[in-house]
């Protein structure tokens, strides 16, 4: 540790750390636009200067390390002045242009030139232009404004791992480019509109829609992965208009996915806003009451056996709760959370848990991808896996997912089930990397778990976890990625088939006579018996939608207070942002609607209750936070090694920006699969 005195206030950081830090430390304000805690030291802008005793000029303190006994000054006459010239060369070619910006409100070049630069300018010449640079139909570019930062290029390099932009010519000439003007092919680009200081990177499609200060702001989850993003939640009356991350460093950091962040205007389009019911082949509107008799006229003389219910992968857990509590008054145990048929061993909850989290993901230092493509099933998490191979000492292997871009490199270790088997014995080469580590990790993506050996897998890879030293008493190595924000709730609800109950696939062709879809849109609706009455309860006119006898129109996850638990077990909450559109309700009300009408009342009429009914049934709900476990009970999941199958395992994802409803009715996602998808799905297909 080091000692120093910050204007008078003696603080104490640590080697290495740099003087604005130290000046942090201290609580003292040092204005900056290159500098960025999560990415590295560039020293641009000078705009951070502090006069250093004896020091012979004022020094750029994000670039200069602390030392033993230094004195430091933020505020004196010959640091105002050098930061007011520095301000002076930043604005002498930035245009006046801040009524028409879209960063006006939140520009830091706004603040700081209020804060620390002079009141009058001195420049008479004519300014520089440059000329816009296509980054692709998400970042709207206006380069002119560009302050030559950096951070765009850094975190392109760094954190998304996608090296597409830099730097060309010098001095006032000097532009950022893609070299080759074509789109960002990052599935995290949005967050160079955040890190940019000034106005040259904005969003593209909500290009001149409003200003920071008329959105009221909402705490939120993001759901369109499995990750548990915090959102900021960002409406302007009963419309969402922008989605922007909040800091969780256990998390998300301050990071965010594209999706999540660009497919709100989905939320607004194909909406179902009041209910349906299909009368002699055609979908009529009718009132609530219609809809829920002609649901209690169709259950009734209906034996429980032959009711199946479907949960969707954007369900909160309150409505889930309530679907199951439906069920079980009806007599069926067919209730699944599972759409794409992955199978878990429900033994113990850390078999389907990522259970390193996401943040101990740092400490790792070995990790074995199987049947897993974070990149797209989970790219704020595959940033994480970036940060730490970019630490050093992080080998990594792939298996089941030959040819893809993980933005990192990677040890392919072919495709074919039998190769587990080499890992076990040790004849493939990366089973010594795993054994020789310390805290080696491995993950199984959903690839691995919708296959019909899912089971033989699952125990081959927590023997290999058990066998290599990933499994102790500190240390879960074992991990599962999940896809779908609602999978881990449903899991820990038990919204599983009861012993002797129809799965998904068991209620497909005629296996049940009614069939409650929550928000249930990842199969084929042609799957489904053509004389089985299907109950459709969603936000989105989708296809499971338009096979729907009656459908309830219910809210999406901006439009309700709801409960989720990511991939590592993390509960969390979001808030309504606002109303949902029409006669559309909180799926657990419509619910609880229903099981009046039909004499099966449910036992809760507020969300309190609802929550208090969750915490009953599975106390992890009651958490506030997520403790690491390790293992204590080394018995591995119910598998055959011998059952390994002879299909080569490939990667479940499709087009990214495709995954749901609300992206699919999002023309902003339909616009990003036309530039991106055609080589992302040639990528995958070899």
């Amino acid at each position: 540790m080091a000692k120093l005195t910050v204007d008078g206030i003696p603080v104490e950081v640590a080697n290495g750390s740099t003087v604005l830090q130290a000046c942090e430390a201290a609580g003292k304000e040092i204005p900056r636009f290159c500098y960025h805690e999560r990415l590295s030291i560039a020293g641009n802008c000078r705009m951070c200067l502090v006069e250093v005793e004896k020091a012979p000029k004022p020094v750029a303190s994000c670039g200069y390390p602390v030392m033993e006994g230094m004195v430091v000054k933020t505020d004196t006459e010959v640091v105002r002045r050098a930061r007011r010239a520095v301000m002076e060369f930043l604005l002498i070619n930035h245009p006046l242009d801040c009524p028409i910006c879209d960063q006006g409100g939140q520009c830091d070049l706004q603040d700081q030139a209020y804060a620390y630069g002079s009141d009058h300018s001195r420049y008479a010449e004519n300014k520089r232009a440059v000329t816009d640079k296509y980054l692709g139909p998400l970042v709207k570019t206006v380069m002119t404004r560009c302050i030559q930062c950096t951070r765009c290029i850094r975190f392109a390099t760094e954190i998304a791992g996608v090296p597409e932009l830099g730097a060309t010519s010098r001095g006032e000439n000097m532009e950022i480019t893609t070299y080759v003007e074509q789109a960002l092919t990052s599935e995290l680009s949005g967050n160079l509109i955040d890190i940019c200081p000034v106005g040259a990177l904005t969003s593209k499609p909500d290009a001149f829609v409003a200003r920071p200060w008329e959105l009221k702001k909402t705490d939120s989850i993001d759901v369109t992965d499995a990750v548990g993003t915090n959102i900021s939640v960002q409406a302007r009356g009963a419309e969402v208009l922008r989605i922007l991350p909040r800091v969780n460093d256990a998390v998300n950091e301050e990071w965010m996915a594209d999706k999540g962040r660009f497919s709100l205007d989905g939320l607004k389009r194909r909406r179902l806003d009041s209910p349906w019911l299909r009368v002699h082949g055609k979908l009529h509107k009718v009132s609530w009451q219609d809809a829920f008799v002609a649901i209690g006229n169709r259950l009734e003389g209906v034996q429980g056996e032959r009711i199946g219910a479907i949960a969707g992968d954007l369900c909160d857990a309150e409505s889930m709760l309530a679907l199951k509590d439906l069920m079980a008054s009806l007599g069926s145990g067919n209730i699944d959370c599972r759409q794409d048929g992955a199978r878990y061993d429900t033994g113990r909850r850390e078999f389907g848990l990522f259970n390193t989290t996401i943040a101990g993901i740092e400490e790792a230092d070995a990790l074995l991808l199987v049947g897993c493509d974070p990149r797209h099933a989970a790219p704020v998490l595959n940033a994480r896996i970036r940060k730490r191979y970019t630490a050093g000492g992080f080998p990594i292997g792939v298996f089941g997912t030959p040819g893809l871009d993980h933005t990192y490199p990677v040890t392919d270790l072919g495709d074919h089930p039998s190769r587990l088997a080499g890992l076990l014995d040790g004849s493939v080469a990366f089973a010594g990397m795993l054994r020789g580590a310390a805290r080696p990790m491995i993950v199984l993506g959903q690839g691995a778990l919708v296959r019909d050996d899912a089971a033989a897998i699952q125990a081959a890879c927590w023997q290999l976890a058990r066998d290599v030293g990933a499994l102790s008493a500190e240390w879960n190595g074992y991990n599962v990625l999940h896809t779908a924000a609602s999978r881990v709730a449903g899991l820990e609800l038990g919204f599983v088939p009861s012993p002797g109950a129809r799965s998904v696939a068991g209620m497909m062709s005629g296996g049940v006579k009614v069939l409650w879809l929550l928000g249930a849109d990842e199969f084929h609706p042609a799957r489904i018996g053509p004389d089985t009455f299907v109950i459709y309860q969603g936000h989105h006119g989708d296809a499971s939608a338009v096979h729907a006898d009656v459908i309830l129109p219910g809210a999406a996850y901006t439009e309700k207070p709801g409960t989720y638990i990511n991939t590592e077990g993390r509960v969390q909450r979001a808030f309504r942002a606002v109303f949902p559109p029409g006669e559309a309700k909180e799926d657990w009300r419509i619910l609880r609607a229903v099981s009046e009408v039909i004499g099966r009342k449910l036992p809760y009429d507020s969300l309190e209750a609802v929550r208090e009914r969750l915490e009953q049934v599975n106390p992890v709900f009651a958490r506030t936070s997520l403790p690491r476990f390790g293992v204590r009970d080394f018995t591995g999941p119910a598998g055959d090694l011998r059952a390994l199958g002879s299909a080569p395992l490939v990667s479940t994802m499709g087009d990214y920006y495709q995954t749901n409803a609300i992206s699919r009715a999002s023309m902003t996602m339909a616009e990003c699969t036309r530039v991106y998808a055609p080589s992302a799905i040639k990528t995958a297909a070899e």
